[in-house]
């Protein structure tokens, strides 16, 4: 299996660009579905190259998870500009997946404000307090936890202990490519562990429950540099089975945007005793 997310297989199929995904996009919740960070890094992929214009940046995406995205099979992006403008413009992207029918049918799409850039570097401003560095960061060794699957694709490191009181921090880079064959843009690599937000600030015990994110909302006020991706999470859990994770985004240097994700949250059905 090659060291990346997705393969390309046709990049002038007449739905769209067509991939074939490997194990790295399986989830922790199944394998037969994906993880959303691929997912999304993907879509951010086909937003970034729509009509690309060098003076202008992604500022803010919605991602829109339609459904369980299927691990196997094809898959097809398509990208196209809603809103034309000289400063501001809106572009669109949709994966579409083989449904149960055998037809293509939508699974996740993503819209994006596209913006025009401007030297405003005498008026920088990003409060938040950066996170410690690199260094200080251990990893937890979830590789062994699971089967190949996405967990696998990451150095993964945590500067605090899961579900402690207070945010949730960790650092992770990416070890694999998004699409053989192409070296991750800044914002493809920042969308490629974004998602893990909702894991690093949860406080509930996955053996007891479910908390799986149905979107992901970045703002992004400053393009990321390096390998690095920090991210400081906390979750908040409402009384109805609904939750929201609330997160800040980092590169080495300090904060880079910010997160939030709408969770779905289930207590774990008890499992069935072993049929003898």
């Amino acid at each position: 299996m090659s060291d990346c997310y997705y393969e390309l297989v046709d990049a002038a199929d007449d739905r769209g660009e067509k991939f074939a995904a490997t194990d790295f996009v399986r989830s922790t919740w199944s394998a037969a579905i994906q993880h959303a960070a691929p997912v999304s890094a993907l879509l951010v992929r086909g937003l970034q190259r729509c009509e690309a214009r060098d003076d202008t940046r992604l500022s803010r995406v919605v991602v829109d998870l339609l459904g369980p995205v299927p691990a196997e099979g094809d898959l097809w992006v398509r990208a196209r500009r809603e809103r034309s403008g000289k400063q501001i413009e809106l572009i669109s992207a949709e994966m579409l997946a083989l449904g149960p029918d055998g037809q293509p049918r939508p699974v996740a799409r993503a819209s994006g404000w596209r913006l025009q850039t401007l030297d405003t570097a005498a008026v920088v401003h990003a409060p938040a307090v950066p996170l410690r560095p690199v260094s200080e960061a251990r990893s937890r060794d979830m590789k062994k936890d699971w089967d190949r699957n996405y967990v696998h694709s990451l150095d993964w490191r945590w500067l605090t202990t899961p579900m402690t009181e207070g945010p949730g921090e960790s650092w992770i880079r990416p070890e694999v490519d998004l699409v053989k064959g192409e070296s991750m843009t800044p914002l493809e690599r920042l969308f490629a562990v974004a998602d893990d937000a909702n894991g690093i600030g949860t406080k509930l015990d996955i053996r007891k429950w479910t908390f799986l994110n149905t979107d992901l909302a970045v703002h992004i006020h400053r393009v990321p540099g390096g390998e690095w991706v920090g991210i400081r999470a906390e979750t908040n859990y409402g009384p109805d089975g609904i939750g929201t994770t609330l997160g800040t985004l980092f590169d080495e240097t300090g904060a880079v945007g910010a997160i939030q994700q709408s969770v779905l949250v289930r207590p774990r059905p008890p499992k069935q005793p072993a049929a003898e």
